[in-house]
C-alpha cells in the first residue's frame, strides 16, 4: 500500500477511514482481522478479484485470497484473469478452501481467440461448472488499445456500427447457459449495443464492467439506460491510496444516487501488487461510501444481494 504524504483534507480523511477500518495490509497477510473490517464485508460478494497465478504482479494467490475471504466471513468471490480462463482454478480453490463460494470466468482477449464462442462453450463444460462470467475483451479491446494509444492487434466487437456475427454468437452461448455478460473495456456505446443484443437474445444476467472508469467512461444517462436494459452497474473501489480517490468516490456516490442502489454492484478490482489486498480495499470502499451517507441496507444491496442475483446464488 502506498501512503500519500501530501494531499487534501478529504484525502487524509479517506485514508484515516481506511486504516481505522482495515488496519495494515501486513496484518491482513498474517491473517489478523480487525472486527470492524470483518463486519464491513461479512456476507459480501466480490465479483472482481485478481490473484496469482498470473503474468502480472499480484499481491496474493487464488487459494490464499479465498482463505482470507472466508476468514472475513465473505460469501463469495469471482477470480478474474485478463488472459486465462479461471473456471478450472475456481474448481481447485473450492476443493482446497471449503466454506466460501468461488467462481471463475473467461475474458475474451486475444489469448483465448477474442470473440470466441467455442471458448465460452468449453468453459461451461469444465469440471464443477463454476465458470460464470464472460467478460467481453478488456486489455485487448479495440477501445482499450485506442485509448492507450498503442499500436498492436486488438479485439473488435463492432464494424460499421453493427455488432460482429461472432459477438452475437458469444451472446447466444451466454444466454443458452445463463451466464453473466460483463461488458469489459469496450466503449460505452458498444457496451449498450451488447446489452441490447443480450436482452434481445434472452440473456438474464448482465453487468457493465466498472462503468465510470477509463476507458469505458459511461455517463449517468448511459448507465441509467443500461440499468433499464436489465444490467447491473459495477463500481470498483480500486486503490483508495491514489491521489484522485476522494474525488472518484464523490463521483461514484453521486452516480449511484442517480441510478439507484437497486441497480448497482460494488467490487474491489484489487489484487495488484502494491495495492491493498482485495478484502482490505473492498472494506475501505464500503466504509468510504458509508461516509457519503449510504445506509447499511443500501450497502448490503450493492455488496451482497445484487451480486448474489447476478451469480444465481439466490
Amino acid at each position: 500500500m502506498r501512503i500519500l504524504r501530501h494531499g487534501s483534507k478529504a484525502r487524509t480523511t479517506l485514508l484515516l477511514l481506511f486504516f481505522a477500518t482495515v488496519g495494515t495490509t501486513g496484518a491482513s497477510q498474517r491473517g489478523g482481522t480487525d472486527d470492524a473490517a470483518a463486519r464491513a464485508v461479512a456476507g459480501a460478494i466480490d465479483i472482481h478479484v485478481h490473484s496469482d497465478p498470473d503474468n502480472r504482479p499480484r499481491s496474493i494467490d487464488a487459494i490464499d485470497v479465498a482463505k482470507l475471504s472466508r476468514t472475513r466471513g465473505m460469501r463469495a468471490i469471482v477470480l478474474k484473469n485478463h488472459y486465462d480462463p479461471t473456471a478450472a482454478l475456481a474448481y481447485v480453490v473450492r476443493k482446497e478452501v471449503p466454506g466460501i463460494e468461488v467462481f471463475g470466468g473467461i475474458d475474451l482477449n486475444l489469448t483465448v481467440g477474442g470473440m470466441n464462442p467455442v471458448a465460452v462453450e468449453h468453459m461451461t463444460e469444465v469440471s464443477g461448472g463454476w465458470g460464470r462470467i464472460v467478460w467481453m475483451s478488456t486489455f485487448d479491446a479495440e477501445n482499450q488499445v485506442r485509448y492507450s494509444k498503442e499500436n498492436r492487434p486488438s479485439v473488435s466487437v463492432t464494424r460499421n456500427g453493427e455488432l460482429l456475427p461472432e459477438v452475437k454468437q458469444v451472446i447466444s452461448v451466454i444466454a443458452k447457459h445463463n451466464l453473466v455478460l460483463a461488458t469489459g473495456h469496450v466503449s460505452s456505446a458498444e457496451g449498450l449495443m451488447l446489452l441490447r443484443e443480450a436482452r434481445r437474445q434472452g440473456a438474464q444476467r448482465m453487468v457493465v464492467t466498472h462503468a465510470m472508469n477509463a476507458p469505458i467512461l459511461m455517463d449517468v444517462p448511459q448507465m441509467q439506460e443500461a440499468a433499464k436494459l436489465g444490467a447491473f452497474i459495477e463500481f470498483t473501489g480500486g486503490s483508495l491510496a491514489e491521489a484522485g480517490a476522494p474525488a472518484r468516490i464523490d463521483r461514484f456516490a453521486a452516480a449511484i444516487r442517480k441510478i439507484g442502489p437497486a441497480f448497482c454492484i460494488l467490487s474491489s478490482d484489487l489484487g495488484q501488487k502494491g495495492n491493498a489486498l482485495p478484502q482490505d480495499g473492498f472494506c475501505a470502499f464500503i466504509v468510504a461510501l458509508r461516509a457519503k451517507g449510504f445506509t447499511q441496507q443500501e450497502i448490503d444491496q450493492m455488496a451482497k444481494q445484487n451480486p448474489a442475483r447476478l451469480l444465481g446464488l439466490q
